[in-house]
């Protein structure tokens, strides 16, 4: 009996706990943490931090063939889970603002340029180029997007790369703000925006239609991230579709988010995540959004002049594809120096764009290095 009761005990996942997976189930701790307590995007937070959790739990088996999470991943591993993502953000986007002042979709594309500074930044690091791909698309703060490309070029770093990309989303509030004032005087973050022309029905039915035509054509790498944004997109403005529209924002996009977290979190088992790589991929992904952040705002500066103060630079920041929170970032701010401020709709625009503007950075780095 006794040595029956000796070989249960040591079954268990308290006899096998070593102190990577103390370590990791503490950092799953930390991300439950902020997405709980600090509501730092906890719709995907959540999920990822549960999965990163018990994954680290020994002897479970989850992400072994025959596991639970080992099958349902293959919707990551297969390139999925992001289009389907995309699709619930292009039904839920309201690409209006972007339409009503197209040149603020410039500075969607500035705010990448974080993505392809890193990846020079992880080629000198020693990561190979597929590697370096991949983290710069942090860069780009959009999680699918990351995620996506991550699946196709450097499967290997996709718990890293899931988390530092997903953790600095949620650290929007915190990160961007300080960089937005140092970039800025106080004169230009107080400027007040014009209200925005009001665009018609057929603009916004149009829109989706003609944007995956053209960047379709140009870079076909992009299609299946950029097409389902717009497909997504178009049922929302079509307004004939409002069945299968109501499945896109609600019961599909939530089905999805709770599967792409939970596996993307058991991908960071201990004995993959606890390496140098990952110490060096946070501090990359950290740079590529910091610097992403600081060109859409030096762009927006840049803008401001050329138009006369028409531009309050601060919008630039929100060329970051952290939709909408980044957008939400500049209005508070900006309302911190000038009460009357209102610049919600004003930065959707670039914010918008930057969505765009980070599935069309992916489709490149396909096209170039897959």
């Amino acid at each position: 009996m006794g040595a029956k009761i000796l070989q249960f005990l040591s079954s268990t996942g308290y006899a096998n706990l070593g102190y990577k997976q103390a370590i990791m189930i503490i950092v799953a701790g930390i991300l439950f943490y902020l997405a709980i307590k600090k509501e730092y995007e906890p719709l995907l937070l959540v999920p990822m931090s549960f999965g990163l959790l018990m994954v680290n739990l020994p002897l479970g088996g989850l992400m072994e063939k025959g596991g639970l999470l080992y099958y349902l991943y293959y919707g990551v591993k297969l390139g999925i889970y992001p289009p389907l993502i995309f699709m619930g953000v292009g039904a839920m986007t309201d690409f209006g603002p972007a339409l009503a002042n197209p040149k603020t979709l410039l500075l969607g594309a500035a705010a990448q340029f974080g993505i392809f500074g890193t990846l020079l930044g992880a080629i000198a690091l020693g990561f190979t180029l597929p590697e370096a791909g991949s983290i710069g698309i942090i860069g780009g703060a959009d999680g699918p997007t990351a995620i996506f490309l991550t699946s196709k070029l450097a499967p290997h770093l996709l718990g890293p790369i899931a988390i530092a990309a997903y953790s600095y989303m949620a650290l929007v509030p915190i990160i961007q703000p300080p960089i937005m004032k140092a970039l800025t005087t106080e004169e230009e973050r107080k400027i007040e925006m014009k209200q925005l022309r009001k665009v018609t029905q057929t603009e916004k039915i149009v829109f989706p239609i003609i944007v995956i035509a053209l960047v379709g054509l140009f870079l076909p790498s992009a299609i299946p991230l950029l097409g389902m944004l717009m497909f997504g997109n178009l049922m929302k403005e079509s307004g004939v579709v409002d069945r299968i529209l109501d499945t896109a924002q609600n019961s599909l996009t939530n089905i999805v988010t709770i599967f792409l977290g939970l596996t993307v979190g058991a991908t960071a088992s201990a004995d993959k995540f606890l390496t140098v790589d990952t110490i060096q991929i946070i501090v990359l992904g950290l740079v590529a959004f910091s610097v992403g952040t600081a060109t859409g705002t030096l762009f927006g500066k840049l803008m401001s002049k050329l138009t006369n103060g028409e531009v309050n630079p601060l919008i630039g920041s929100a060329g970051v594809s952290a939709v909408p929170m980044a957008a939400r970032v500049v209005q508070t701010v900006g309302q911190e120096e000038n009460p009357k401020n209102f610049l919600l709709m004003h930065a959707m625009g670039p914010n918008v764009a930057g969505v765009i503007g980070s599935a069309v950075a992916a489709g490149v780095l396909l096209s170039l290095v897959g």
